[in-house]
């Protein structure tokens, strides 16, 4: 009897073509634009010759790890707009971190530029889901570039709110917290399963954003920046500890 033999299957890499293409076309726009941007704000506001560079090193450090995570997309041949938006956070953050040791950032006018960016960057993440939902782009790429964007803003948030000297440096905690967890999983590796879908999650990062974009702003005194920024501490760890007492009670027994 006669035998068909199987189709040869295409190369991995070359299944990829089309998406590298278009996530390489949207990285190179959105670095040239944060340039762009970055050397405005500079000229603008008077700040160090070192802001430019520390924001392209922050972008380029990221747009490297989104590179590499970029297989996690397929079967989408679009980077879309919904990773678009979330590498449009990036940028932001990017510039966000670029403030850090910027001795202008101490005048009332730069830390409420400062309120203002992370404000937007906030309320950008409200948008990137449901695009992605709408036009059928969800992917585990997308959901973990959301996920580690906010990670990252929370870090860059609580160094800026201790350059700004509203509190102690244990406000560095908050920004610690995501990459503890994930060295400790390296450790435990039961920490690394999936976590089923949480609102508690989402609303404590949230919260916690708020808070130190709150902590920011000129009017705040340390005292109250102390407070608030506590509480919003305390809410993050409350949050940690639920899941890892949750994966805790499912990890596997010898």
């Amino acid at each position: 009897m006669r035998t068909h033999a199987a189709p040869p299957r295409p190369r991995r890499t070359g299944a990829y073509d089309p998406l590298q293409r278009d996530a390489a076309f949207a990285l190179a726009c959105t670095g040239l634009g944060l340039v762009a941007i970055a050397a405005g704000i500079t000229a603008w506001a008077g700040l160090g010759a070192w802001f430019v560079p520390k924001a392209i090193a922050v972008f380029g450090a990221a747009s490297a790890f989104v590179w590499h995570a970029l297989p996690a997309h397929a079967p989408q041949w679009r980077f879309g707009a919904a990773n678009g938006i979330t590498l449009l956070r990036l940028a932001f953050v990017a510039l966000l971190a670029a403030g850090v040791g910027e001795p202008a950032l101490q005048t009332p006018m730069l830390a409420w530029c400062a309120v203002a960016l992370a404000t937007v960057t906030a309320l950008l993440d409200a948008a990137d889901g449901p695009i992605a939902r709408r036009r059928s782009q969800a992917s585990d790429f997308g959901a973990r570039f959301d996920m580690e964007t906010d990670a990252l803003l929370i870090a860059v948030l609580s160094v800026l709110v201790l350059a700004l000297d509203k509190t102690g440096a244990w406000i560095l905690a908050a920004g610690a917290m995501r990459y503890a967890f994930v060295l400790a999983a390296s450790a435990w590796p039961w920490l690394a399963a999936p976590l089923p879908p949480n609102a508690r999650r989402k609303t404590v990062c949230v919260v916690q954003i708020v808070t130190l974009i709150v902590c920011l702003g000129p009017i705040v005194t340390r005292g109250w920046a102390s407070v608030i920024a506590g509480a919003g501490l305390a809410a993050l760890v409350y949050s940690f500890g639920a899941d890892i007492l949750g994966l805790a009670r499912r990890r596997p027994r010898p």
